[in-house]
């Protein structure tokens, strides 16, 4: 068949219908910046170079999806935390935003339209939207309430509270919800659809009864929010976590994306009955240092795995790509959705599989 655009895609496989491919988005995120041969840095003050990129990078490889998002921590930024801005690296936190549980207190929500650099974003929402969301779905990333929640009282400070002022530390919670409500409405009214990280969540971090404690209820509310603006999130959770898949896919999120320490076979039989699966390659052995036939290997296991999970499922990288990602592995990933087609035929999935050397060279 022809190249589909993201948008024919995603509605002839809705539809049931014939498709080039299964939907396919290696996460590129800031790796962008060598796309469109810029510094890391211009997408913390220049929304024009934030969004070019990003249509840069769409464009270089075509797959289906393209995001705002740069890190994890300007929303705390906005909030009064510190952070570093590294010329060509991506941003890092350098200071909480309180240092006292009285200070707490003192913490307000922040003004998307006027805070830190949150109105960067949302005019590269703008000249993103212009340019090709007529043929891709574009989204506005947010770091999720608990995990904002780390980085305005800082990541240690976090933990101890949690465990000697629980009632604290939902405090922090609910004014970190504040921010992130705040910013999905204004993502939503330039028409983007929110997609959620969340990597404190996860169970490698926290135990499941911590995380429905101090995350699920705010996770809930900023999902029922986005879902009452007709939008439907995906979440991200990095690590493991096997043990909270119910918890995520009862929130009625259009995705979850998995990390690849996951089992993917078994993260869609289930929970692939209630929601669409996104992952889950290696981004940094297989993508960033494997060779072309790793990420061929992998991204076919990856299809063979999920390609009939019943809600659907998308070929991505298990989390963000390291900026120096080779693009002939970005390339690779593409090629192999590329051949494979859809509907999917598993026994062309292991012939091809077979077919791959065995100690994995350059391709």
């Amino acid at each position: 068949m022809h190249e589909m655009t993201p948008v024919e895609r995603a509605a002839a496989i809705a539809q049931g219908r014939e498709a080039d491919r299964l939907p396919c988005n290696p996460n590129v995120a800031n790796g962008a910046a060598r796309i469109y041969g810029c510094k890391i840095s211009q997408f913390n003050t220049d929304p024009e170079v934030l969004a070019k990129a990003q249509i840069a990078s769409y464009r270089r490889f075509g797959y289906d999806g393209v995001r705002i998002f740069t890190d994890l921590f300007a929303w705390a930024e906005a909030m009064g935390a510190k952070v570093t801005c590294p010329e060509d690296h991506t941003v890092d936190l350098a200071a909480p935003a309180v240092a006292s549980v009285a200070a707490i207190d003192c913490l307000r929500p922040a003004d998307p339209r006027k805070d830190g650099r949150l109105p960067v974003y949302l005019e590269a929402m703008d000249i993103l939207l212009a340019a090709i969301g007529h043929e891709v779905g574009c989204s506005a990333g947010i770091v999720g309430p608990f995990t904002n929640a780390f980085f305005l009282y800082g990541v240690d400070e976090s933990f101890r509270l949690m465990r000697k002022n629980p009632q604290a530390f939902h405090k922090l919670c609910r004014v970190s919800l504040e921010t992130c409500l705040a910013y999905a409405e204004a993502a939503i009214g330039k028409g983007l659809s929110p997609t959620i990280s969340e990597p404190m969540s996860s169970c490698t971090v926290v135990s499941p009864a911590a995380f429905r404690e101090f995350s699920l209820p705010y996770l809930k509310e900023l999902v029922d929010y986005i879902k009452s603006h007709g939008k439907s999130p995906v979440i991200h959770i990095c690590g493991a976590t096997k043990r909270i898949w119910h918890d995520i896919a009862d929130l009625g999120v259009g995705g979850f994306s998995v990390d690849n320490v996951v089992n993917l076979k078994d993260c869609c039989l289930t929970i692939g009955h209630k929601t669409k699966i996104l992952g889950h390659v290696d981004p940094a052995s297989v993508m960033y240092g494997g060779t072309v036939v790793d990420v061929r290997r992998k991204t076919l296991q990856c299809i063979l795995d999920a390609y009939d999970s019943p809600k659907g499922y998308v070929v991505m990288s298990g989390c963000s790509l390291p900026v120096e990602t080779p693009l002939r592995n970005i390339d690779a990933m593409l090629q192999v959705v590329r051949e494979v087609g859809y509907p999917v035929r598993p026994d062309t999935v292991r012939d091809m599989l077979d077919r791959l050397p065995s100690d994995g060279p350059e391709a």
